[in-house]
Formats: C-alpha cells, sequence, structure tokens
C-alpha cells in the first residue's frame, strides 16, 4: 500500500492510499521456505533422541514410563484436528464464512485437547520422578515432544486470530492466503507427530 499525493482546488496537498497487489507466489514461497527451516529443527532433534535415547542413566525406560493408550488418544485427537481443517477449507472454497469458522472452532478444540493431554503426561512423568534432568533419554524426549507442542500452542493462537479476522473481514483474499499457510503448518505438524509416535514412543516401548 502506498501514498499518493494530489491537490484539491484551493492547491492544498491531499493524500491518498492506494493498494497494490501482493503477490502470492511470493508469500506461498516464503512459507514453504520456513517450513524447511522447521523440518531441520526437528531434524535434529531426531537425531538427538536417536542418539540419546538409550541413555537412561539407570532410570526408568520408555516401556516403564509411556502409556501406549494415552498416546494414541492424543495422536487421535491430532489426527482429527487435521482432518476437521480441511472440512474448514473445503468450506472456504465454497465462500462460506460460517460453516468455515465453525471448522476451524473444532480443529481448535481438538488442538486444545492435544494439548492438555501432552501436558498431562509431562505432569505425570515429572510427578514420579521421570523430569527432563533425570537422564539424557528424558532430557531429549521433553525437548522432542515439547518442542513440538510449543508449535501446536502457537498454531492455536494463529487460529484464534484468523478466526476473528475472518469474522471480521469475511473470507478475502488475504485470509485466504493466510488459511492457506495455517493449513500447511497444521498439517506439517502432524507429519512431525506421526514421526514422533512411531521413533519415540512406539520403538521406544516395543524395540
Amino acid at each position: 500500500m502506498s501514498a499518493t499525493q494530489v491537490h484539491d482546488t484551493d492547491g492544498k496537498p491531499v493524500f491518498y492510499l492506494k493498494d497494490e497487489h501482493h503477490p502470492e507466489n511470493s508469500t506461498m514461497l516464503g512459507f514453504w521456505l520456513y517450513l524447511m527451516s522447521d523440518c531441520l529443527i526437528f531434524a535434529v532433534l531426531f537425531a538427538t533422541h536417536g542418539v540419546l535415547g538409550r541413555n537412561y542413566a539407570a532410570g526408568p525406560s520408555p516401556a516403564d514410563l509411556f502409556d501406549l493408550s494415552l498416546v494414541a488418544i492424543n495422536t487421535a485427537m491430532l489426527l482429527l484436528s487435521s482432518i476437521t481443517y480441511g472440512f474448514a477449507m473445503l468450506q472456504m472454497e465454497r465462500n462460506a464464512r460460517m460453516e468455515t469458522l465453525v471448522w476451524l472452532g473444532i480443529t481448535g478444540v481438538f488442538g486444545a485437547a492435544f494439548l492438555a493431554l501432552e501436558l498431562y503426561e509431562f505432569y505425570h512423568l515429572i510427578h514420579e520422578g521421570a523430569g527432563p534432568t533425570r537422564s539424557a533419554f528424558l532430557s531429549s524426549f521433553f525437548t522432542l515432544v515439547g518442542t513440538h507442542g510449543l508449535h501446536v500452542t502457537f498454531g492455536i493462537i494463529w487460529l484464534i486470530t484468523l478466526m476473528v479476522q475472518v469474522k471480521k473481514h469475511g473470507l478475502n483474499p488475504e485470509n485466504r492466503r493466510r488459511l492457506m499457510c495455517l493449513s500447511m503448518f497444521w498439517h506439517f505438524l502432524d507429519v512431525i507427530w506421526i514421526g514422533v509416535f512411531s521413533f519415540v514412543y512406539l520403538l521406544g516401548v516395543l524395540g
């Protein structure tokens, strides 16, 4: 958006704001680059856990700590949130603002349920004396899973912000572009969590 100066009949300057086209492709490319940088962060965390994941320091092992049934429920919450976000995007394509907001709200509820279960797991582990300082395994576990949880937290804050924007301004091109970026981010978190569930929890307990 830029300012254009003209003069009125009395010769006084008058300024008008002129809208400029925002290149959508540049936004998506920039967001893809951000996701790639996030991939590198999680790759380092997975590699760290791979190296330290067997160093228990005479403490509890994954089989002693993890409740796979609880983790499975938590995984289902995040996967369902990805499905409901997909429904929100379908409603966005139909230009149905209220239906889009409803599905975004459901997505936020599933995301919040995921975070609540994760915080409960952290609290339970720390209460049992298996905090992040207990062993190298637990340090890498809390760092990896906690980093993913922080991403989900930021995603929910972003989701609420977009819901306010959509309610106020509708499904204009800017909000559609923002919803597309959040969709990429949310599905990315799903993919990362599948890796966490498989590599950290399943291999930890069954391996």
